[in-house]
């Protein structure tokens, strides 16, 4: 397994909406122990195939705190549906999240508290997720990616103005920007 360099805002991988998965081969199970790897390195809990600059619709995930136990898979071709948001100002304590793509910042986002997910695995099997609280969001998130969508993207005036500030300090925002996970000293 290899780690693989992280791509950070600007790069346009990131920002145009990925391609589905059709070849189910031997190079899509390296990828995905890939990510798996990355994703534990950086550490994250999540982590999409744009972010790797892949442009395919699929992402891992690994959440240790859900009520229902841990939950670690791959969602590939992934669908979400979504309970409705709540309206109102997120909260900066429970509802800041960070992204691996926009690295040590962290804005709050109001995201929807309940999400549930169909998706296939390496095999082709079908996966369906329910999904509550924390890991909604970060299934939520991940999904974003697929779209070509940072949390970034959806931020409220006074958040999205300060993340465009950090943004434009860490002179992010072009092709070619990213890190690598164990190497270079940006955590999410």
């Amino acid at each position: 397994m290899t780690v693989l360099p992280i791509r950070i805002t600007g790069d346009p991988v990131l920002h145009t909406p990925a391609k589905p998965v059709t070849e189910f081969d031997e190079s899509l199970k390296a990828l995905v122990a890939d990510m798996f790897e990355t994703m534990d390195k950086a550490p994250g809990v999540g982590l999409a195939a744009p972010q790797v600059g892949v442009p395919l619709r699929l992402f891992v995930y690994s959440y240790e705190h859900d009520p229902a136990g841990p939950q670690r898979g791959v969602a590939i071709n992934p669908e979400l549906w979504l309970a409705p948001t709540p309206i109102g100002e997120p909260d900066e304590d429970a509802e800041s999240e960070g992204c691996l793509s926009v690295p040590g910042e962290r804005f709050a986002l109001r995201r929807s508290p309940a999400a549930r997910m169909v998706a296939v695995d390496l095999d082709q099997q079908p996966v369906e997720v329910s999904a509550s609280g924390w890991f909604a969001r970060v299934l939520q998130h991940e999904y974003d990616h697929l779209d070509g969508t940072l949390y970034v993207d959806r931020l409220d005036f006074l958040h999205a103005r300060r993340a465009r500030k950090a943004i434009a300090a860490n002179r992010w925002g072009k092709p070619g920007n990213a890190w690598l996970p164990g190497v270079d000293d940006l955590e999410a």
